[in-house]
């Protein structure tokens, strides 16, 4: 898997991406345990609003960050951008109320918003090959997981020197050396290809392409289960810790470690299954997983009568996290193979807001009802959601799913350069299918 860290531009984009991780981790935590401080045992009700917050942030901006920004400029928006998460990072601290969460949050991740997807499109352009692009997806995911496992751990070692309002500190820090790796990278050549179109025209264009597609519809249904699993571990993880299990603060951030360690479990073996299995087996298995555990800690949560143990959350969690890595990693591959080189950055940026309009969903059924109701009934109301998800998936994405399909072009007259291919007037052949401005439909 590491072969792939030989490209130098390559190498540099995951050391930017690891270290920015490291920081929003800590951050992870931090915020956590600055919402129990303000909100006691409100605070799965205050996280859930400000990932809701955050979520509308990613969906609203997402798509047109990437249609607005040519390839030309990607190095210097991704270096600012960085700068401006590190000096949200900073403020953090002092924060003393409530409200004034929500706003430093909707300014952090409005930068994040527009960083992510544009980092995103450049991997494919740099790794041509697939299966150095599926290595690279592999330790993309190890690298999130550092933000559920190595920077929990990193907290709690953190928080036996100093306050959690100082991991804020290690969070700009890690957007300042994220914008440093950023600068030093060699940026592929890409066209710029967009030529009068608006930017409303060109994140539209993501959105068609991704809805059209059969396999991507699925993904988007997967990403609801992952969602479902997802929000349960990183909103309620500080509430079930400090008032079900009476622990600490360390004691969150292992809790939240315990997820890491099952989703970077997955992460170092997908490189070698999905050269054996297919994407769609491996995500709907992985799918299935995610169902089968929320609904073991529902009947478990209500058989114990809310007396849970370390014994019930760890093995959970790293279950939660083994489903989830199944879910997300392999998504990359999907977008590469539905779109062209030039459309990449607008369907990465499709899949970066619709999938947010899942957690969006999600964030404020495991934080709100969880806050009003209590937990059984959150993990009950993300049972249902991860459950939905899984059957759409499974309709949505048919099983046999080639690159080359046959099609028709009954709209194009016989001397299209398109077709100058074909013997005759025949306008029936077959190539890698994507949606275009030619391909505007998934054929029957």
């Amino acid at each position: 898997m590491i072969d792939v860290l030989k490209n130098s531009s390559f190498r540099n984009l995951f050391a930017a991406q690891v270290v920015a991780l490291v920081g929003t981790g800590l951050a992870t935590v931090a915020l956590a345990l600055l919402a129990y401080d303000l909100a006691g045992a409100e605070a799965g009700a205050v996280l859930g609003t400000a990932l809701a917050i955050k979520m509308i942030v990613y969906v609203t901006l997402a798509p047109v960050s990437a249609a607005v920004v040519p390839p030309a400029l990607r190095k210097t928006v991704l270096i600012a951008l960085d700068l401006a998460r590190a000096a949200a990072a900073l403020t953090l601290p002092f924060v003393t109320e409530i409200w004034q969460v929500y706003i430093l949050i909707a300014l952090l991740q409005s930068a994040s918003a527009c960083f992510t997807p544009l980092f995103q499109s450049l991997i494919p352009e740099i790794l041509k090959d697939e299966k150095d692009y599926t290595k690279a997806l592999s330790l993309s995911r190890l690298a999130y997981d550092l933000e559920s496992l190595l920077s929990p751990a990193l907290a709690a070692a953190l928080l036996t020197l100093i306050s959690f309002h100082g991991l804020f500190a290690g969070t700009s820090v890690g957007f300042v050396l994220s914008a440093i790796l950023v600068f030093s990278t060699v940026f592929p050549l890409i066209a710029d290809k967009r030529g009068n179109e608006g930017p409303y025209t060109r994140a539209i264009r993501g959105m068609r392409i991704y809805l059209h597609t059969p396999r991507l519809r699925g993904l988007l249904a997967l990403n609801l289960v992952a969602a479902a699993g997802g929000s349960l571990v990183f909103v309620n993880t500080v509430v079930v810790v400090r008032s079900v299990l009476h622990g600490g603060e360390r004691e969150v951030a292992w809790a939240l470690a315990a997820f890491g360690i099952g989703s970077m479990t997955i992460a170092m073996l997908l490189p070698k299954i999905l050269g054996k299995i297919s994407d769609r087996l491996v995500m709907l298995a992985a799918a299935g997983l995610m169902c089968t555990v929320l609904a073991g800690l529902l009947g478990t949560w209500i058989g114990l009568n809310g007396v849970v143990t370390w014994a019930v959350v760890i093995p959970g969690w790293v279950l939660l996290g083994m489903a989830y890595a199944g879910l997300v990693t392999p998504g990359g591959r999907l977008l590469r193979r539905s779109a062209d080189s030039a459309d990449l950055p607008f369907l990465f940026a499709a899949q970066f807001s619709l999938s947010h309009v899942c957690w969006l969903i999600a964030y404020p059924l495991a934080g709100m009802v969880g806050a009003r109701w209590g937990i059984p009934v959150a993990i009950s109301a993300l049972t249902g959601l991860a459950v939905s998800g899984l059957i759409a998936a499974w309709y949505s994405w048919p099983q046999l799913d080639p690159d080359e399909i046959e099609h028709r072009h009954d709209d194009l007259p016989g001397e299209h350069p398109h077709l100058t291919n074909l013997d005759g007037n025949e306008k029936t052949h077959s190539h890698r299918f994507v949606i275009d401005e030619l391909h505007r439909r998934w054929p029957s």
